[in-house]
């Protein structure tokens, strides 16, 4: 018998009326407050049976509803739940505290917690390098920054695990800590990164990062970034812990303290591998979320030309790579840095410039990011960014920008047609120059990489490369054009001065008077045939290799210090050995025994320059090894009993012992005594070009005769980059 039906005095709920539980689970609900019926009955069904050991039945229902308009509720979490985590938390922390402490306990001493910090000269126009004293070092073998000695195992609000940079936090929230507290404490509640080395010492750093290193210190604005240091740790406006992580990494290449010999011969720093290290976990937690994606971009700029320094090249080419893809979708390639066009496409892209100094910041980070990109691809590797896509203007001359003038936009972009032959006096100056000579070797690059892709075979010595389309346009730019065209007072000054107040050397200018020499070699030394006495490629290589000898002898006859140059020149010094390793082989096959050992002394004197500066940067040790493997098959020809001797002062690294500053003009290398290398002293040498193509601009074996006599000086210009591997590849220079 069917059952009779049921009325229900209860009135039907509206939408949503019933508690998030029950609808969860779609139970009926009575919608009562505090808790519905179906809940009381789960939590008393649930409270009846004994809980388990280290579990508590939850004190209430575990009842909630949708917030009333108007209102807001708490999140909805298991507060039993939350409690577990937080307790869990804690007791991992204080057992990784305890066992810090153990171990800091047996491997440091009381009198290690001190950190020496000697002063630095304050004047730029000596030799003397800064010299740093670095910090303790914890039980793990890295160095560690003085205030992580004892907070290394608390969190830091600024690090990359536990971030909150965020413009709401206010340093008038911060507790502050009672007078005559510990200073480490104080640090902690500051708010300061206990990864970083303490206050002072960081502006030690940066102070040294900012008077000696030649790269990536163009990509901040430097007034504003010290008066930065001085805020708050807590303050929206104080540097990211990012790019203070790598200023101490680039900064302790000008520290010769800490250094470990590795098992194959290459040093590393321990102070530095720390910070790079944390310099890379804010890259990675970047890459992952894109937070602070500008500043973390510089930091990996500065951490890039560390690593460059470092010859360490597997990293330079990934970040290389890494810096185009980051800034591209930034739109940075845009005139002014911004697009106000295409803004549907996938992406995260920066507002525009908020002020002139943030305009001009994001120009140079660019700009920084491309010369890298051509640098880290002289071996003949493709580029990451073609230079079509490349439309942001120049940057302005450094003096404009740190003084925050309100200087118009330079009117020059790389697609202006005379570029690199007009040089308008209110946007040069010498990092201008570098940045127009460095892309000037890029287009060397782009027309070897292009022209080798799909040809058949390799270059050949035999053929004469004005017959190939752009080859002539190109040779005149880079051996004369850019160089003819600077400006006088640019032009006249190669940046090395030696006055009787004190020598000075402008780094940037001086490779803008290298870097063209380097590409002319890159460019003609596939085509190099001494037998053949009309080879314009070798006259240009044999030209371009005794620019950039001259340009070194110019800086030995000083006090200066050839470790604050740019990295870059080790490779130009290598390209131009390259040349005279090619040139003893010829003197060795043709038994002049002479001139070979002219050629060997002045090989000789780039290798150990090499090996100088790589005494401060592992770059230059590198590159001296590359070497001495293209020069196997000549120290195996040669009749020299120690050919690697030939030239070398009585003490290596001597300036002094090399050169002599009384040299007269008139010596020869017969009447040079010691085995010291002459100066070249001859007028300089004309390189006009000639009417005809097929006509060289000068007698190579003219050229190759007068090597010994130090009667071959070429024009006063920069030197071009190139590399050949087995004297004509280029894929292994930096291995």
């Amino acid at each position: 018998m069917p059952k009779a039906a049921t009325t229900s005095t209860r009135p039907a709920l509206r939408r949503n009326q019933a508690c998030r539980s029950c609808r969860r689970r779609k139970l009926k609900c009575d919608a009562a407050r505090p808790h519905c019926g179906t809940c009381v009955k789960q939590w008393q069904a649930l409270v009846s049976v004994p809980a388990p050991v280290g579990y508590a039945h939850p004190t209430e229902p575990q009842c909630s509803y949708d917030p009333v308009e108007g209102l807001t509720l708490a999140p909805d979490t298991d507060p039993v739940e939350k409690i577990r985590q937080l307790e869990d938390e804690v007791s991992r922390l204080k057992n990784q505290l305890f066992d810090k402490e153990q171990a800091l306990s047996r491997s440091i001493t009381p009198n290690q917690h001190q950190t020496s910090l000697s002063t630095l000269s304050p004047t730029s126009q000596t030799s003397a390098a800064p010299t740093l004293t670095r910090p303790t070092s914890g039980a793990s073998g890295i160095s560690l920054p003085q205030a992580s000695i004892t907070m290394m195992n608390l969190i830091t609000p600024d690090s990359p695990q536990q971030p909150i940079r965020s413009g709401s936090e206010s340093p008038e929230l911060t507790t502050a800590p009672q007078p005559g507290s510990d200073p480490f404490m104080d640090l902690l509640f500051s708010g300061w990164n206990p990864d970083l080395p303490d206050p002072n010492t960081l502006n030690h750093y940066v102070d040294v990062f900012f008077r000696c290193d030649p790269c990536g210190s163009r990509v901040l604005h430097r007034p504003s970034f010290l008066a930065s240091m001085r805020l708050s740790p807590r303050d929206p406006g104080f540097p990211h812990s990012a790019i203070l992580h790598a200023i101490c990494a680039a900064a302790s290449r000008w520290s010769p303290q800490n250094v470990v010999t590795m098992p194959d011969g290459t040093r590393r720093d321990q102070f530095a591998e720390f910070h790079a290290s944390k310099t890379r976990q804010y890259i990675d937690k970047t890459m992952a979320s894109g937070e602070d994606i500008f500043s973390v971009m510089q930091a990996c700029i500065l951490l890039s030309w560390y690593f460059y320094q470092e010859g360490r090249w597997v990293e330079v080419w990934i970040f290389a790579a890494f810096q185009t893809r980051v800034a591209i979708p930034l739109r940075l390639n845009y005139p002014g840095t911004f697009s106000t066009h295409g803004n549907n496409s996938p992406g995260a892209y920066l507002a525009p410039p908020k002020d002139l100094r943030d305009l001009e910041s994001r120009r140079r980070t660019w700009w920084m990011t491309i010369i890298f990109d051509r640098i880290a691809s002289v071996g003949g590797w493709i580029h990451a960014v073609d230079e079509r896509d490349l439309g942001t203007e120049l940057p302005l001359r450094t003096t404009d920008f740190e003084s925050e003038l309100a200087v118009p936009s330079n009117p020059q972009d790389l697609s202006t047609p005379d570029v690199f032959t007009r040089h308008p006096p209110q946007y040069t100056d010498s990092f201008l120059l570098l940045v127009k000579s460095v892309m000037l070797f890029g287009r060397v690059t782009d027309y070897n990489v292009r022209g080798n892709l799909r040809a058949p075979t390799a270059p050949s010595k035999n053929q004469n490369p004005f017959f190939l389309d752009g080859f002539d346009v190109l040779d005149k730019l880079v051996c004369h054009d850019f160089l003819e065209n600077l400006p006088q007072m640019y032009k006249n000054n190669t940046g090395v001065t030696d006055a009787p107040e004190g020598s000075t050397l402008d780094t940037d200018l001086y490779m803008v008077h290298v870097i063209p020499h380097a590409a002319a070699i890159t460019l003609h030394n596939p085509y190099i045939d001494f037998t053949d006495p009309n080879n314009i490629s070798t006259a240009r290589c044999i030209m371009a290799a005794r620019a950039i000898l001259s340009a070194y002898y110019a800086l030995t006859a000083t006090s200066l210090d050839i470790t604050r140059l740019h990295p870059f020149v080790t490779i130009c010094w290598y390209l131009a050995a390259v040349v005279q390793v090619q040139l003893c082989k010829y003197f060795i096959e043709i038994n002049d025994t002479e001139r070979e050992s002219t050629v060997w002394g002045e090989i000789n004197v780039l290798r150990f320059a090499m090996m100088e500066y790589g005494q401060r940067s592992p770059i230059g040790t590198r590159q001296e090894r590359l070497l001495q493997g293209l020069m196997r098959e000549i120290v195996r020809l040669t009749g020299q009993k120690q050919p690697l001797q030939v030239g070398v002062p009585l003490y290596p690294f001597s300036h002094n012992s090399l050169f002599k500053k009384d040299q007269t003009a008139q010596e020869s290398p017969r009447e040079v005594s010691n085995g010291q290398v002459p100066l070249p002293v001859s007028p300089p040498f004309d390189a006009q070009p000639s009417s005809s193509r097929h006509t060289p601009l000068v007698n190579a074996t003219s050229m190759v005769a007068n090597w010994s006599t130090g009667n071959l000086t070429p024009p006063n210009a920069p030197s071009t980059l190139g590399v050949e591997s087995d004297m004509r590849s280029t894929s292994n220079f930096s291995q």
